[in-house]
This record gives C-alpha cells, structure tokens and sequence, in this order.
C-alpha cells in the first residue's frame, strides 16, 4: 500500500516525500515502523491548503460481534480506504488544473494503532507531522475519515467547531451552497481524531467524519458498506473550496 501510495501521487507532483518513525505496537509490545506521505502542489503559492487522511487500518477488529474475530486486523473499507481514495482522485485533478491555493495532501499512518481509553496512543502520524511542521500555517486544513458510508451523513465534530470554527463554517457554507443534504447543520459527537495534534499546532483543521458506522472497527468495514455516490459528494465539497 506504502508503494502504491508513492506511486500514485508521484504521477501528479515530482514532490513526494515519506516521514518515516517508529511507535511500539500495544499488543504486541514491538517496535513497528510506519510512513507519512507527503505530496504537495504548487509550492510556489504562499496561501496553502493542507488536506489529510489516514492510510492505516486497525490491526485488530475489537469492536466485531464475533470475539472469535477480534484479533483479525480489519480491511478498513470506510476507515481509512474512504478518505485516501478522495485524496488520491483530487492529487490527479490539481495535476490537470491550479486551485486557488497551494495545496499539501498528507496521508497518516499510524491513527489507529491505539489502544481503547488512551486517546493519544492514536493520531501518531498526525503527532509526528504536527511536531515536525512548525512554521507551516495553512489557511485552513481539512481531515477526511470514514466519508463512504452508503448512508452518509456528515455532523460537525465538536473539536473542530471550538477550535477550528472558521474551517467548519467554511466547509458547511459550501456544503449548504451545493446542496449536500449529507452535511447535518449540528454537532454530532466528540472524536479524538488525526485533526487534534494539528489543532493542538495552530493548524486550523476541521474533522469531516461520519461518525455513526456500525462496521467501525470490526471486520466488516468492506466495500459493500460504501457508496461511490458518498465519495462523489465530499470530493466535489473539496474541488469546490479549492477552485470556486
């Protein structure tokens, strides 16, 4: 997946880089090394975007019905596949056309490495790019996950509405001037997400997360539970902030 990531993106930008660290697996109690993916476009423009997802899935399905079940790591159809998906299809689009913006894609690894009740066990990519980036001040950053549930409905995350209310009003204006009835216009939950260390950095970054999926974490989360039409939707929101 590392390699085809870098391939992909190397197709739409010569700027590619790889954040390579380490972190100590919970279960295992090992050391395991994981990759941040970089690309950025247009680095000559000064007012820059950043738009994220995580490439990762869970090793272990603890939330699946089936105990037999819980140590399978998951296929992460919805949490992770979703977002990078949108991002990979938007890194060929800016090839083709200049936004508005400079725009910098970062793929985390690392978010749901884990362990249930230590939040910052988790966002680990996001934690080692947010430490690494200082003097990076996007006008606004956008984190994509589990955005390809057939039945998608999008509420704002309560982080990003009290720390990052301008992105939110942002996205949520656009989504009303599109018409996306998937973008609920009320908070919907708490996520400790990728989007907190940035935040946490100054970075400005608003949680676009369907939250409610009752494949979450369990070996379920496959493609039949996703819809074409859900990813069609928050790309055309990101295409429309970036170009309109």
């Amino acid at each position: 997946m590392l390699d085809f990531l870098k391939r992909e993106l190397e197709k739409c930008t010569d700027r590619v880089k790889t954040q390579t660290f380490t972190a100590l697996n919970p279960v295992t109690q090992r050391s395991v090394q994981l990759n941040n993916v970089l690309a950025t476009f247009y680095p000559e423009l000064q007012s820059r975007v950043l738009l994220c997802a995580h490439w990762d899935t869970r090793p272990w399905a603890d939330k699946d019905p089936d105990s037999t079940k819980r140590n399978n790591p998951i296929l992460g159809a919805n949490d992770g596949a979703s977002g990078t998906a949108i991002l990979l299809h938007l890194a060929e689009i800016l090839a083709k056309h200049k936004p508005k913006y400079g725009v910098d894609l970062v793929f985390f690894d690392g978010e749901d490495l884990g362990q249930e009740s230590k939040p910052e066990s988790y966002a680990l990519g996001s934690q080692f790019f947010a430490k690494n980036s200082s003097g990076y001040h996007p006008e606004f950053a956008i984190l994509l996950d589990m955005v390809g549930d057939k039945d998608l409905k999008i509420y704002k995350e309560e982080y990003s509405k009290k720390f990052a209310p301008h992105t939110v009003e942002l996205v949520w204006n656009k989504a009303r001037e599109l018409k996306l009835d998937c973008f609920m216009d009320s908070v919907g939950y708490t996520v400790w997400d990728d989007h907190i260390p940035l935040l946490q950095a100054g970075i400005p970054c608003a949680d676009i997360i369907d939250f409610n999926y009752p494949y979450w974490h369990t070996t379920a989360d496959t493609p039949d539970k996703c819809s074409a039409e859900s990813l069609e939707k928050v790309g055309r929101l990101l295409v429309a902030l970036l170009y309109d």
